[in-house]
């Protein structure tokens, strides 16, 4: 698990990586910094993504722990990329740090795998359900609610985008069934889904208990796929998240992803579902 602290998601990312590079090669930050010829200062930058890394540093470092050729230019090649991971730069006063980074590492990803037992996830709520509940939010300021709307609107305009985020959303009936707002706002969010699932990029599927159990017992989480860097899973707890990039763990969370698709109702059969809601509002 890794601190978040305020970089861009760009450069977030990439520091991620160098500091597991050094890692599993079990140097010390000043160890690696004698190795590569730079500065603990220097690399300790590199490493938390406070400020721009140079393409060049960060293959002068890979190339001291050794790191094959195709990992340097992965990384040399994501540094190049022009970072838009901070879009949401506007509203940093109403969006916590931790909950930022994920924001923009969302609008780096090309996939994205969401499991939300609770609620509709943020991408594909509509204005007046994420309206709803950021008025709902206790540790909302009301001032702030709706500006909190424009991010998750914000945030939704990735699955439209020209190059679009692939998005597999895993749903449990309680969040489908929570009521929030009017019968015209949950109406409004039914159908938004099942318009969403006509979409190329977008699959829904709803999980039902009649289905039986499954592996995602510690409940939400992401799982974001990039073209350059490895994959990060994601899970929000109390005032804060995890951010998880050990190989072995992330694979942990795509276990969790496949037991969900096995359980859940086929996309088909979870918009019938969804559809036959709309009758009971």
């Amino acid at each position: 698990m890794a601190a978040v602290r305020n970089p861009s998601a760009l450069r977030w990312l990439v520091g991620v990586e160098l500091a597991n590079y050094r890692k599993r090669t079990g140097l010390k930050q000043a160890d690696a910094a004698n190795r590569a010829g730079v500065s603990v200062g220097k690399l300790s930058h590199l490493e938390t993504g406070e400020r721009q890394q140079q393409p060049a540093d960060i293959a002068k470092v890979l190339e001291a722990y050794g790191a094959p050729q195709h990992d340097v230019n992965r990384l040399t090649s994501l540094a190049e990329v022009p970072d838009e991971s901070n879009w949401w730069g506007a509203w940093r006063d109403v969006v916590p740090d931790w909950f930022g980074t994920f924001v923009g590492l969302e609008r780096l990803a090309i996939k994205e795998f969401v499991f939300e037992p609770i609620l509709v996830p943020g991408l594909v709520q509509t204005e007046g359900y994420a309206r709803e509940l950021s008025r709902a939010g206790r540790r909302v300021r009301p001032d702030h609610a709706d500006r909190l709307v424009e991010v998750r609107m914000g945030r939704a305009a990735r699955l439209t985008a020209e190059n679009p985020l692939r998005l597999h959303a895993a749903i449990n009936e309680q969040a489908l069934r929570l009521r929030v707002g009017t019968p015209d706002i949950m109406r409004g969010q039914y159908e938004h889904l099942i318009a969403l699932a006509e979409s190329e990029n977008i699959t829904l599927q709803v999980v039902v208990p009649e289905r039986g159990p499954h592996a995602a017992v510690t409940g939400q989480f992401a799982v974001l796929d990039f073209d350059n860097a490895r994959p990060i899973a994601y899970a929000e707890v109390q005032d804060g998240a995890m951010y998880v990039q050990h190989p072995g763990e992330v694979d942990t969370y795509r276990e969790s992803a496949r037991s969900l698709e096995e359980v859940a109702l086929s996309p088909d059969d979870s918009v019938r579902f969804v559809a036959d809601l709309i009758k009971r509002v």
